[in-house]
């Protein structure tokens, strides 16, 4: 006879059919997608690195833009340690040549965490220990 645990179905919580979480499923979602000025927004960007590379390529070489690529997945890595200072990417916004881009991200008056009265500096001893798998949880347990 088997045991009562292996006749028991398993009960998934949280399906993939929340609707609590995740909004309704629309028929019209699935088949659209994004919004047609989105999609030719991000076309258009992608075409415009693309002749940028290849002109690149035809200037400096081939091996410029697969340096360039290398240069900005190490620029993409490195981050501050966890701690009062947050990093700003400042390297690999000087590669892409979005330096100059002024975007919502960066006017910071707006919901600055550390405004906040509920803000708690974060303990960069721990931030290090779950970067490094030593140790489980939030990197910046940032509110009270």
């Amino acid at each position: 006879m088997e045991d009562a645990s292996k006749q028991t179905i398993a009960h998934e919580v949280g399906g993939i059919n929340d609707a609590l979480r995740f909004g309704l499923n629309g028929v019209k979602s699935d088949i659209v997608g994004v919004h047609p000025v989105q999609s030719t927004f991000k076309s258009t960007k992608m075409s415009q690195a693309e002749m940028k590379r290849r002109g690149l390529a035809m200037t400096y070489g081939s091996a410029f833009p697969l340096k360039m690529d290398l240069d900005s997945r190490m620029l993409a890595r490195f981050q501050r340690p966890p701690g009062a200072v947050s990093s700003s990417m400042l390297g690999l916004e000087a590669v892409n040549g979005t330096l100059d881009d002024f975007g919502f991200e960066d006017f910071h008056c707006l919901n600055d965490p550390r405004e906040s009265e509920t803000y708690r500096p974060a303990d960069m001893h721990h931030g290090m220990e779950v970067r490094l798998g030593l140790s489980s949880g939030p990197v910046c347990p940032s509110f009270i």
